[in-house]
């Protein structure tokens, strides 16, 4: 019954509804009140699932950092965005997969596929639950990325640290801190050492 709960609240990107989840697994009453407490705790519980869930390393993908190139570093951004969301690490592997497979491992490529494409790559990994609001997200990230910088290894440049550059990528639409922080442990080390 517990794996099964667990698994219920980390899988739904809703909060409420996983506070829903969280209630009824604790035994409370499903017409209570929710306050701030139980809030609190439905909030730890998904954080915590979330990072055990999103331990994955470029490695696991065959993403090289090390070769310190521009289109390494784009497959691990594109990577993290896939894992940033909600959803059960294989499905996030399978669309990663999928876009390397359909040649979508730069800003330009997934600009020029559209959200259509984008949507029916995603569709192929089973990343159906979120697949419009992906593809838009893709879209929007990239449009960000080649405007404002042009490449990540300048997005890089301009920051000083790993908060830094922390900091510039949840300016970005849609990436928060966990895209952020899944993006930074592989990488981080890289440009800035230890």
């Amino acid at each position: 019954m517990r794996g099964d709960c667990i698994k219920l609240i980390t899988e739904t990107s809703n909060r409420q509804i996983a506070a829903y989840y969280l209630r009824a697994c604790v035994g409370e009453r499903l017409g209570g009140t929710f306050d701030a407490i139980h809030t609190n705790r439905a909030e730890r519980v998904m954080e915590k699932t979330a990072r055990a869930q999103k331990a994955i390393s470029s490695g696991d993908l065959g993403i090289d950092l090390g070769s310190r190139q521009e289109s390494e570093y784009f497959k691990w951004f594109l990577a993290c965005l896939l894992f940033g969301k909600p959803i059960q690490q294989e499905v996030a592997r399978r669309a990663y997969v999928a876009f390397v497979n359909a040649g979508l491992t730069s800003p330009e490529a997934i600009q020029a596929a559209g959200w259509n494409r984008l949507v029916a790559v995603l569709d192929v990994a089973h990343y159906v639950r979120y697949d419009y609001s992906t593809a838009t997200k893709l879209l929007d990230v990239c449009g960000q990325l080649t405007h404002d910088y042009g490449t990540l290894n300048h997005l890089f440049a301009l920051s000083p640290n790993k908060a830094a550059l922390s900091a510039r990528l949840q300016t970005f639409k849609g990436i928060g801190p966990v895209t952020a922080r899944i993006f930074l442990d592989d990488l981080a080390p890289m440009l800035f050492g230890s």
